[in-house]
């Protein structure tokens, strides 16, 4: 492998670039990186709670609504305090090329002084917020996965199951994608080379993913259609009309999203510079680009575009360009978007009938087709000839040559990997968590709704 990184390399998956630092001279975080971080996780936040909470459970019949509101934040939460147990270290220390190690479990030596390295040479950010950031990702990105199971999985089930894919899907994945050395240990072709000893495994295959295309999106959609075939489909599915019950529910929650994801990809930049400008622009046109497309697309083979439908759009683009929105120009963006409108409404319309899995509100179509295209194409239009940032080499601190073949294969390592991986984990843990407590909650329950048979509550009161 050439030991040459891009400029804005993987989501901020930063080892303590102390490795490369003078002794004594160690960097302090910029105030306005600070700034800019902390609410970038505030951001994410809200996208978890409220946001995808109100966008799925907009999407469910009434009955359901509070079960999905429920399994989104406890799975948030839950996730959260793993993240500080065990997850960041197993995500963000040495170990190997698929876990790391447990010199950081319970937060050990994370302090208020402790500090990371960014994208840029010299420039740090604190440890404590970058954890935190990191955080809202881990969280995030399982309860993604409720969508395809929602109304008829135990409460319980969701949460062992959620404990079991986080260990040994979300953590390896993110060490495999964003674990490195850090900038500053790229002082000579021989400390890069040893730097690439301590990086993860699609890391060292030349994977890009600024902001968790392979991470969040596959892994979790992956996830969601394999628990959509271990869980089976709802009962009535495709011979009882199973419409949203509030979309304008929806829409707020989607609307959340969309805002929110501002703190997903631009945060990712770590800094409140250059690339962190180039990802609100992007973030922003793809999202607009894949609303419009989907409309359109949806009205040439419906009649009529759908409020629901731009709904989805818009989460589709943002998608698409989540792992490309820090590499790739604003007309690379456009086209991402633009044909991540177009390839989403074919992945929850023809590609789900095809596959005949009830993945209830389209998990798979959306994240998993949609972060697939995302992750390959941003291998196409980071080229510096269509716009993009193309490589860069910190070695000699300057652009290195582009090989978009290479490239390109180099982000199927990334697909590949994250489809298998995620795959393999759900079966086993899915089908672990049936053996021990059964995933379906009964018959009459699942009629009733899990409102009231799983949480004892209504979301609405005649």
């Amino acid at each position: 492998m050439k030991r040459i990184l891009t400029f804005s390399l993987m989501l901020a998956g930063v080892f303590f670039a102390s490795r490369g630092w003078a002794e004594g001279v160690t960097p302090l975080p910029d105030k306005g990186d600070t700034a800019w971080l902390i609410t970038a996780t505030l951001l994410v936040v809200m996208m978890a709670a409220p946001g995808l909470g109100l966008f799925y459970g907009g999407m469910v019949r009434s009955k359901n609504m509070l079960s999905l509101l429920m399994q989104t934040l406890v799975v948030f939460c839950m996730l959260g305090v793993l993240w500080t147990v065990f997850g960041y270290s197993l995500a963000f220390t040495d170990g190997n090329a698929f876990f790391g190690g447990f010199s950081k479990l319970f937060m050990q030596g994370v302090t208020v002084d402790s500090v990371v390295g960014t994208f840029s040479k010299g420039v740090v950010q604190s440890e404590l917020l970058f954890a935190a950031f990191q955080l809202t990702f881990a969280a995030i990105t399982p309860a993604l996965i409720v969508g395809g199971f929602a109304e008829r999985m135990k409460f319980s089930a969701v949460l062992v199951f959620m404990v079991l894919w986080f260990t040994f899907s979300y953590l390896p994945m993110a060490h495999m994608v964003w674990y490195w050395a850090g900038p500053d240990a790229y002082t000579s072709p021989e400390a890069a080379a040893q730097a690439g000893e301590f990086a993860g495994f699609l890391f060292n295959k030349g994977a890009l993913d600024f902001a968790g295309g392979t991470v969040v999106h596959i892994n979790a959609g992956v996830a969601a259609l394999v628990g959509a075939y271990m869980v089976g489909p709802r009962i009535g599915y495709r011979r009882e009309a199973m419409p949203p019950h509030s979309l304008v529910m929806t829409m707020i929650g989607a609307s959340l999203l969309f805002v929110g994801w501002f703190g997903f990809n631009v945060g990712s930049a770590l800094e409140a510079g250059p690339t962190a400008a180039l990802a609100v622009f992007n973030t922003l046109v793809a999202t607009c680009a894949a609303t419009a497309s989907w409309c359109v697309v949806e009205a040439i083979f419906k009649g009529k575009p759908s409020m629901l439908g731009a709904a989805s759009g818009a989460i589709a683009g943002l998608v698409a360009i989540t792992p490309a929105c820090g590499f790739v120009g604003p007309m690379g963006a456009v086209i991402i978007g633009l044909l991540g409108g177009g390839v989403c409404y074919w992945g929850v319309n023809g590609l789900k009938r095809m596959l005949g899995a009830d993945d209830s509100l389209d998990v798979f179509g959306v994240h998993g087709v949609g972060g697939i295209l995302g992750a390959i194409l941003t291998g196409v239009f980071a080229a510096p000839e269509l716009g993009g940032t193309g490589l860069w080499d910190y070695v000699t601190d300057a652009p290195a040559a582009y090989d978009m073949g290479a490239q390109v294969i180099a982000q199927l390592w990334g697909v590949g990997t994250a489809v298998v991986w995620s795959g393999v984990v759900s079966l086993i843990a899915f089908k672990l968590v049936d053996l021990v407590i059964g995933l379906r909650v009964p018959e009459d329950e699942e009629r009733e709704g899990l409102d009231t048979t799983s949480h004892g509550e209504a979301a609405y009161h005649n």
